[in-house]
């Protein structure tokens, strides 16, 4: 096999083991509000978020695919050793946090690494003065400015979507309601999953894209359309993989997303994953990345802050906040030196 498809594969491979990773360190974001209200077991929860992971292949088309594989970066400082580094260095860092049970963002660390690894190629071959020409800045403005604003509009959603249910049921009894929510809560809890996917999942296929591309099995017309006749090939093994991590997803990010920022109720699950749904479904058609993660704590903040603002646990929520600043630099550092090591080697 010729080495330059064989490094196109190991790529490919690696943007796939991204992708499970993904899955792995965000089930949290797809279940931990619908197993802390036990309206599913931790195994059911998982099988059904998993489902729905894939079944986004088939709705939300490949808008946020096409902003990371050619909207953030400029193709001519990207190879096949950029889009390895950049993995590489987005991996380590999902699997840091996960450790650390903080939900930061995989999205975030791949567009981090993905940046960092080119820059430092522009570095190394045309010096510093070079670095700043690797960004295309009008994809990272509006990426850069949905870091606040996603989880803004999910805990807005999420605080009217509480108030409303209150209202609405203000005469109901408590049991009754309840019950109702349970139900209801698969819905939203699929909703979300669709969600998740539809937003994580074409991330990774961006890069798959973008190391296709560099190998020569692409072109540039391919990569800002509709990717050609590899369409479907990526899309089924990008959603396959977020799909099989979301199902052997850890449980250490579930705790601190479900009971550690506020205790949550069917009702108030309902509301955050309907938020959550709304906001990254909206973001995917626009094709505007945004962090699964972020959106859903921003849900269930607002969910919280409708009780009392001291139902939220601030502490928790300040953690996770600073791990969301560090997440693209750290993200950027570790691939930036993975490729300037991968560059003395090769």
């Amino acid at each position: 096999m010729h080495a330059d498809v064989l490094l196109v594969l190991i790529t490919i491979l690696v943007a796939l083991i991204f992708d499970f990773v993904n899955g792995f360190h965000d089930s949290a974001n797809s279940i931990a509000t619908v197993v802390s209200t036990r309206v599913l077991s931790p195994r059911l929860a998982v099988v059904w978020a998993a489902t729905f992971n894939f079944l986004a292949a088939f709705f939300f088309g490949t808008a946020v695919a096409n902003t990371i594989g050619s909207g953030m970066i400029r193709l001519e400082f990207v190879d096949q050793y950029v889009v390895l580094a950049g993995l590489f260095g987005a991996i380590a860092w999902d699997l840091l946090t996960w450790w650390w049970g903080l939900p930061t963002s995989s999205s975030h660390a791949l567009i981090g690494g993905y940046a960092g690894a080119a820059m430092a190629r522009a570095a190394l071959r045309y010096g510093i003065a070079a670095m700043p020409n690797v960004i295309i800045p009008h994809g990272w403005t509006k990426t850069l400015v949905f870091i606040v604003i996603a989880p803004m509009i999910g805990l807005a959603l999420g605080f009217i979507f509480m108030l409303s249910v209150y209202w609405i049921f203000r005469r109901s009894a408590p049991q009754p309601v309840d019950r109702l929510f349970r139900r209801l809560q698969l819905l939203s809890a699929a909703a979300y999953s669709l969600g998740h996917g539809a937003n994580d999942a074409q991330k990774t296929m961006g890069i798959i894209a973008g190391a296709l591309y560099t190998g020569g099995f692409m072109t540039k017309q391919d990569m800002v359309g509709r990717w050609g006749h590899l369409h479907w090939p990526i899309i089924l093994a990008a959603h396959a993989a977020i799909a099989a991590g979301t199902y052997f997803g850890g449980w250490r990010i579930v705790k601190t997303m479900g009971q550690k920022i506020t205790k949550l109720r069917p009702v108030g699950g309902f509301c955050a994953e309907t938020a959550g749904a709304l906001t990254l479904v909206g973001t995917a058609m626009a094709g505007i990345p945004v962090s699964t993660t972020h959106t859903i704590t921003g849900a269930i903040v607002g969910v919280g802050a409708v009780h009392r603002l001291s139902a939220v646990r601030w502490g928790v929520a300040g953690r996770i906040i600073w791990a969301w600043i560090f997440t693209i630099p750290a993200a950027a550092v570790i691939a930036g030196l993975t490729y300037a090591i991968m560059n003395k080697l090769s």
